[in-house]
């Protein structure tokens, strides 16, 4: 086992495997595992990172997996350092980044505490409709973004922009932040634009125009 291996088994209590031209993180957040559930099926990870898992159940424990080119762990600050192609794939939400930073709880009960994605940003959330309707896509782009574990909220800084549908909201202040909670609500702080579109009402009945005959 290599140095690199053995501290971040140490520093974030996970397992490290390695694939061709990247590094996979794998950590769990600390949560109990309910030994009566049944065991979920194994999830494709290409189809989790366009999306979220709508049947992550509370009591269930968490895994976030982190892809880059570079890892740099400090056991005595717990933290982790991610560069180069970063990609998040986590049940709460998607991400990808130029670095990400994952800050790691001391004590018994390791897990991320929070984590700061920086450069070219873009995060997906998808909330499921409670009435079994499609599922709602947020889709938000900044300079940096924050998650907190233990509020499972979403801060976006720097000009950020959010997408929602065929729905845009737009930062025109760089001091401008805007929250995106678990359920997919927004929150702006600072000035901003909406924009709603809305797609032209076809009458019933409506004829449908019709090509010209073709000369012979």
């Amino acid at each position: 086992m290599s140095k690199l291996a053995a501290l971040a088994l140490l520093f974030l209590g996970v397992e490290i495997a390695r694939l061709p031209a990247q590094g996979v993180v794998t950590t769990g957040v600390a949560k109990k595992p309910d030994k009566s559930a049944a065991k979920a099926p194994t999830e494709n990870t290409t189809d989790k990172i366009f999306g979220t898992d709508q049947n992550l159940k509370t009591n269930e424990p968490v895994t976030t997996e982190i892809y880059a080119d570079e890892a740099f762990f400090d056991s005595t600050k717990y933290i982790g350092v991610f560069t180069g192609h970063v990609k998040v794939v986590d049940p709460r939400f998607n991400l990808q980044s130029d670095k990400l930073t994952v800050y790691v709880r001391k004590g018994e009960n390791q897990g991320m505490e929070k984590a700061i994605a920086e450069g070219n940003v873009g995060i997906v959330r998808d909330r499921a409709d409670p009435n079994g309707g499609p599922v709602t896509r947020t889709i938000g782009r900044a300079d940096t973004a924050t998650y907190i574990t233990a509020t499972n909220n979403i801060e976006l800084k720097g000009t950020p922009r959010v997408q929602q549908g065929p729905n845009m909201h737009v930062a025109i202040s760089p001091d401008t932040v805007m929250v995106i909670n678990e359920t997919g609500q927004l929150t702006t702080h600072g000035s901003s634009r909406t924009d709603i579109r809305q797609e032209p009402k076809i009458e019933e009945g409506a004829k449908k125009t019709e090509a010209p005959p073709k000369n012979d």
